[in-house]
């Protein structure tokens, strides 16, 4: 490991990053936790609010940019790469995969177009983008990326047949990559939350007898905080995390090591 301060050790002042979905929840914190490290960073999204969000970080004292962007479709992923490339003079230093979603309902309910939806959606996307960063990683001399997949990649969720499949196959990317491009000094971890108090986790959250039994599973017995989930993003990239890769970190409160 290169000698660091202490300071150094703790800091992402001047690394670039994009972060995707980053207009609510775990994306919006993870790229409010990056920014406030002094990371100048680009995001994406779908959604129509991304000017007013770009002003309200601007107002906030932090490096953003951002792009529309729908990354479930190919030719839109290749021309986020482009402008991120362009942005950031070639090199990247922090890749987070974190658009994510799906439907939650019975495997022989779940249709061919909900199929190929979910698996385009969150794990396409992760593979297809962090080839195209591959070499922007490369370049930076000291990559990270880091893919926001989810408790259910990991163990059973009722209805979660297709979207846990993805997620789990985010999860096996991980430990692939973190093998192969360990040669490039990039290292590759993924997070797995557990249910958190997003705006996609919103029905579930309204839902008190659903909620109820949620929580009877959590250790802590509470949701958790995209901010929760966006402090551990930031410690993965820190030169402080440098031995740390090809790992799962799930940030569930203790769900998914709890058996009672």
């Amino acid at each position: 490991m290169e000698s660091l301060t202490k300071q150094e050790k703790w800091s992402l002042q001047g690394n670039t990053a994009l972060v995707t979905g980053g207009s609510k929840g775990i994306g919006r914190a993870i790229v409010e936790a990056l920014a406030g490290f002094g990371v100048r960073v680009h995001t994406c999204t779908n959604e129509p609010n991304l000017n007013t969000l770009l002003d309200e970080w601007r107002t906030m004292n932090l490096q953003v940019t951002g792009s529309v962007c729908d990354v479930s479709n190919h030719t839109d992923r290749e021309k986020l790469m482009e402008e991120v490339s362009f942005i950031f003079e070639g090199k990247l230093n922090i890749l987070v995969n974190n658009v994510g979603g799906g439907d939650i309902k019975p495997a022989v309910e779940i249709t061919t177009e909900e199929f190929y939806s979910s698996m385009a959606l969150n794990f396409d996307s992760c593979f297809h983008l962090s080839q195209l960063a591959y070499p922007l990683l490369k370049a930076s001399g000291r990559g990270n990326v880091v893919s926001i997949s989810s408790i259910a990649g990991i163990g059973a969720l009722p209805g979660g047949a297709v979207y846990g499949s993805a997620k789990g196959a985010m999860i096996q990317l991980t430990k692939t990559l973190a093998c192969e491009w360990a040669k490039d000094m990039i290292r590759v971890n993924c997070i797995a939350p557990g249910a958190t108090r997003t705006p996609l986790a919103q029905w579930m959250i309204d839902d008190k007898e659903l909620s109820e039994r949620v929580l009877e599973k959590v250790p802590l017995k509470r949701f958790g905080e995209p901010e929760e989930v966006a402090a551990v993003a930031a410690f993965l990239c820190m030169p402080a995390a440098s031995f740390v890769t090809g790992q799962v970190i799930c940030v569930d409160g203790g769900r998914s090591v709890n058996l009672g």
